[in-house]
């Protein structure tokens, strides 16, 4: 069979090669490294299923969120905010126009209640930043949802926008916050440890305050995982789809995966979520939902 060369060769005394990324490459190795491989290795890339409908009610809520704050202040009212649901609706996956007409409605009222508790005045450091950290081992590279200024100290905020709604400890323990506030820190020169989760349906915040040591922490547990996927991606770049590094990890997420129809083992964890199953039920449209 043909392989992949290795993308970037060494010589005998040169340094090992950054491991370059993104936290959600990281994260993606972590929840099953057969989907990595689907994802990010595979030439051509199986085909992964249509979006789903929570996926587009994220994506336009972000995407307003980002373009509010382009806004001059006097535009920054609900009737604003309806305008950029307006213009961001992404009408993929729905049920049928009804539930998608329900769902635009939806998002513009949340979103509208959660900017009410914000200082509209006040513009944040960074709408969608990107923002990258270099250690002796890894250069991780990703996009902030925004970043704050609190009284000198930068924040990282990060929205969500599913059913689930976020603890504190989901904010301790993220990953991707923490590698995203050891990067501000160094870009900005600036102190940031605070990371914050806020979930726009509910307007609650799960938040953290990081230490120096434990954001250290977190930069190390980015490496160690960084070095088992330069094992595994030199590993498949010398034998492809025979690694045996990539064993599929079956959950319940199987039957939500993008990759599922090309995995036994996850078609085996159950049915597949419909397209519109990861909306939370909403008024009488959403009573045919299982």
């Amino acid at each position: 069979m043909t392989t992949r060369p290795a993308e970037q060769e060494t010589f005998a005394g040169m340094p090992t090669p950054l491991y370059s990324g993104s936290p959600s490459r990281l994260m993606a190795w972590l929840d099953c490294p057969r989907r990595y491989r689907m994802q990010y290795l595979d030439r051509p890339k199986p085909a992964a299923r249509a979006q789903r409908a929570h996926t587009s009610v994220g994506i336009a809520t972000h995407n307003v969120l980002r373009d509010f704050w382009d806004l001059p202040p006097e535009q920054r009212t609900p009737a604003g905010v309806a305008e950029l649901v307006r213009t961001s609706w992404i009408d993929v996956g729905f049920r049928d126009p009804e539930q998608s007409a329900v769902w635009r409605m939806r998002v513009r009222e949340v979103v509208t209640d959660y900017l009410r508790t914000s200082d509209r005045e006040r513009q944040p450091v960074g709408i969608e930043r990107s923002v990258s950290l270099k250690t002796d081992e890894v250069a991780i590279t990703g996009r902030i949802d925004r970043l704050d200024d609190r009284d000198g100290e930068l924040v990282v905020v990060d929205y969500k926008t599913g059913r689930q709604v976020p603890t504190d400890d989901d904010a301790r323990t993220s990953l991707p916050l923490a590698l995203y506030a050891v990067a501000c820190a160094r870009m900005f020169r600036r102190p940031c440890h605070r990371v914050e989760l806020h979930h726009v349906p509910t307007g609650t915040v799960a938040a953290h305050e990081h230490t120096d040591e434990s954001l250290g922490r977190k930069v190390t547990e980015a490496e160690s995982i960084a070095s088992d996927l330069r094992r595994a991606d030199a590993d498949y770049a010398e034998v492809g789809v025979e690694s045996t590094r990539f064993a599929p990890r079956p959950s319940a997420l199987c039957s939500w995966c993008d990759f599922r129809a090309h995995c036994p083992e996850g078609q085996a964890q159950g049915p597949e979520k419909s397209d519109w199953a990861g909306l939370e039920p909403y008024a009488s449209t959403d009573r045919r939902d299982t």
